[in-house]
């Protein structure tokens, strides 16, 4: 036995100190490897629609409907696994429902906490009891242990399992105890949860998303390019703050910085109010939803322009500074002919719309203004002081990354950048060229720097990246030639509106190229998955979520509002359990009340993408992995006792 080695053992010693205490984890260990694989769900691109994300959420994408099937059979009618479901899900509100229309609550509560604790023993069968245990509520652990793990049809415990349910109903805990008894149900059918990029923009509720997963038992987050550019403005950058305020403007959610993050954007209104005052604003509409105050409307398109005007500045800047992004197509504020309302671009010359911009400067259009440096300053203490916006920023980097490798999967929000040939593309990053697995790898690293380096000069260098992450040509999360925002506000000919996509997007069903993507990797090619969102799922146009006979999964089906008209459903969700992987389309939903209500599930259908030839166990997870490295370590520190290299210790 090396020294290093018997170094190691010895720090294993202290916390398995005697034989006994090392055998009986290693006979623990090895019994989980056996046990069935967790199920894990995956979601992408719920662009702040909290609702809709919240009934996924809490149904697993239809698996509390099939554990409740499972459990049930046809003991249950369908209306009363309706209710069952809709409990699990709501407790808190369907309980309040319950009490003012049921005529026999007592009856009512004893039959659903029956239903309930068999529910409970179902979904946390295939977990160790000390997993379980540790998901108990703690104000009813002990009696929840005690229900789950006695078998009530053993004639000596029936009358004490049902004293059990007697006496909570009887002392006024049944209703706390079924929502106890609910939010456990939901925790134990899903393991883990993977977010596949997009949290952000489009809908209201992206921090409410937030605060949902910061409280989550186990979950990873790949960023999408919406998620990355409000990581750039939590780090003070100013062309992602302004970006932020402007997706948030157009979309008539600016109540989601102001009220949400609690994020002063009076500099901002002060500002556009004063120098906007006669402008003209009509290019800056703003696309708002049923529940939008219209009597801000007018206020909120001159904040619209003047912080899109703010954008085009900044990113100018920027551009100016960093020639090796290749982003000179995007310096359009100097190609404008303000006399003749032209603009020269794209090799020609088109009208523009507007031109009346009161504080661009036709010989230096790219310069801020005294005011205009003011607010930006101000909005990047705003951003910089938002204690909430720093706690989610913070988990989306404790729990993210651009990519993961997980159970034989390749999760990534957009695409590995490849010219038509299928060959990574090679990016310049700060003077080195970089491509496929290291060009992730590089720019995960800068975005880490722009939030948290203590050099200014590297964390600039680390912002500018994360803004070339949201909207650069190679960017694996933006996967398109340009952001063509300027030319959608201001030319008519939507010619100048295309975005070309990456090359990746018309190669995704060539099975030699995802083979190159897969091994670049590490992954086996004959069993291994690439899950992606980022591109709506086209079902109308009788696209496929499915690509390459099942080796890439596409799992965004137009969770955004904004996408459904052109998707036809509400998204594609994705599970993968102990028996295989199956993709979930999504009805359209209509609302959290409707759900509770009228208890209508958004669950329509599922495609069954693999379906294991035998039963996956923790042994096949990487989570396998770890147990037989910890197996191995723990028979040498076995070894080393018995040989006398390490002295047991407390016996």
């Amino acid at each position: 036995m090396d020294k290093m080695e018997l170094v190691y053992l010895k720090g294993l010693a202290k916390q398995f100190p005697t034989i006994a205490s090392a055998s009986t984890e290693i006979i623990n260990l090895q019994a989980i490897l056996n046990l069935p694989k967790g199920t894990e769900h995956f979601l992408t691109d719920i662009h702040g629609e909290y609702e809709q994300f919240n009934h996924v959420l809490k149904n697993g994408s239809g698996s509390v409907r099939s554990k409740i099937d499972e459990e049930f059979g046809n003991t249950l009618s369908e209306r009363d696994k309706k209710s069952l479901a809709t409990l699990i899900y709501y407790p808190v509100e369907k309980l309040e429902i319950v009490q003012e229309e049921e005529d026999n609550l007592e009856d009512w509560y004893k039959i659903t906490l029956h239903r309930l604790v068999q529910m409970t023993k179902r979904v946390s069968s295939k977990y160790t009891r000390s997993k379980v245990r540790k998901a108990l509520p703690k104000d009813f652990a002990y009696i929840i242990e005690e229900l789950i793990t006695e078998k009530e049809e053993l004639q000596d415990k029936e009358a004490y399992y049902n004293e059990i349910i007697h006496t909570i109903i009887r002392i006024g805990r049944a209703p706390d105890f079924i929502i106890a008894l609910c939010f456990l149900i939901q925790r134990m059918v899903i393991d883990h949860l993977h977010i596949v990029g997009d949290i952000y923009d489009r809908g209201k509720g992206p921090h409410v998303i937030m605060d949902t997963l910061t409280h989550y038992h186990s979950v990873d987050i790949q960023w999408g390019n919406h998620d990355i550019v409000w990581m750039g403005a939590a780090s003070g950058h100013k062309p992602c703050i302004a970006t932020v305020i402007r997706i948030a403007a157009r979309y008539g959610n600016l109540d989601t910085i102001e009220e949400g993050y609690g994020i002063n954007l009076i500099p901002l209104a002060t500002f556009a109010l004063k120098t906007y005052a006669k402008t003209n604003c009509d290019a800056f509409a703003i696309k708002y939803s049923d529940d939008y105050n219209t009597k801000d409307l007018e206020l909120d398109m001159k904040m619209h322009k003047a912080i899109a005007i703010l954008q085009f500045k900044l990113e100018g800047q920027l551009i100016k500074r960093h020639p090796e992004f290749k982003m000179e197509d995007r310096l359009l504020l100097d190609k404008i002919d303000y006399d003749r309302r032209k603009i020269f671009a794209y090799g020609k010359e088109y009208d523009i719309v507007d031109t009346d911009f009161p504080t661009v400067d036709p010989a230096d259009p790219y310069r801020l203004t005294e005011e205009e440096e003011a607010v930006m300053e101000r909005l990047k203490d705003a951003f910089r002081h938002s204690e909430k916006l720093q706690k989610h920023v913070k988990f989306l980097f404790s729990k993210g990354s651009l990519y993961k490798v997980h159970n034989s999967n390749l999760l990534y929000h957009g695409c590995v950048p490849m010219d038509e040939n299928g060959n990574f593309s090679k990016v310049d990053i700060y003077g080195t060229e970089y491509a496929g697995k290291e060009l992730y790898d590089v720019l995960d690293s800068y975005a880490r720097k722009g939030y948290y380096a203590q050099d200014k000069a590297e964390r600039l260098k680390g912002q500018d990246i994360i803004w070339y992450i949201w909207a650069g040509p190679n960017s694996p999360v933006f996967g398109k030639d340009k952001m063509t925002t300027f030319e959608r506000y201001f030319i008519t000919d939507k010619e100048t509106h295309k975005e070309t996509k990456n090359s990746y997007y018309r190669l995704m069903d060539n099975e030699e190229v995802l083979n190159h993507i897969l091994e670049e990797f590490g992954l086996n090619t004959e069993h291994s998955h690439i899950i992606n969102g980022h591109v709506p799922v086209e079902l109308k146009k009788g696209d496929s979520p499915i690509k390459c006979k099942g080796k890439l999964l596409i799992i965004d089906g137009g969770f955004s509002k904004a996408y459904q008209g052109k998707t036809g459903i509400a998204g594609y969700t994705l599970v993968a359990n102990s028996h295989g992987m199956k993709l979930v389309a999504h009805e359209l939903f209509e609302s959290t009340e409707a759900a509770i209500r009228n208890e209508s599930d958004i669950f329509s259908d599922s495609i069954l993408v693999e379906t294991a030839s035998q039963r996956l166990r923790v042994a096949d997870t990487d989570i396998g992995v770890e147990l037989r490295a910890s197996i191995k370590q723990l028979e040498k520190l076995l070894e080393a006792y018995r040989e006398g290299f390490i002295v047991e210790k407390d016996i």
